[in-house]
């Protein structure tokens, strides 16, 4: 059974940095999947936030945080990452990672059918 646990939530002050990771577990070939990060603010919907296939170079990264977040990965510990900058309070939200077999890194919640539970980020100064 696939499952995901982020890590590395909390309080940063507008302006910081804070860099999320998601361990994946119960996955024999990483290469198959897509891993995608999204968000969720209160009484509203996820929002796409960065997304890539395991087995290739390209990443995916939501309008909103282009040029301030990294998506990345690290094979040997079957962990992604999501490394962001110049946070604001706008970024404060409960950030998901997700996985698919198979999956395009799609910026679509449909198309991921493995979720974690989530990790609060609070930008507030």
């Amino acid at each position: 059974q696939v499952q995901l646990a982020e890590s590395g939530g909390g309080s940063v002050q507008p302006g910081g940095s804070l860099t999320l990771s998601c361990v994946l577990s119960g996955i024999t070939t990483l290469s198959n999947y897509a891993v995608g990060w999204f968000r969720q603010y209160p009484g509203a919907q996820r929002e796409f936030v960065a997304a890539f296939k395991w087995g290739g170079s390209a990443k995916r990264y939501g309008d909103s945080v282009e040029g301030r977040f990294t998506i990345s990965r690290d094979t040997s510990k079957s962990a992604a990452y999501l490394q962001m900058t110049s946070l604001q309070p706008d970024d404060t939200a409960v950030y998901y990672c997700a996985a698919e077999k198979w999956g395009g890194g799609s910026p679509y919640e449909r198309d991921y059918g493995t979720w974690g539970k989530g990790t609060l980020v609070t930008v507030s100064s």
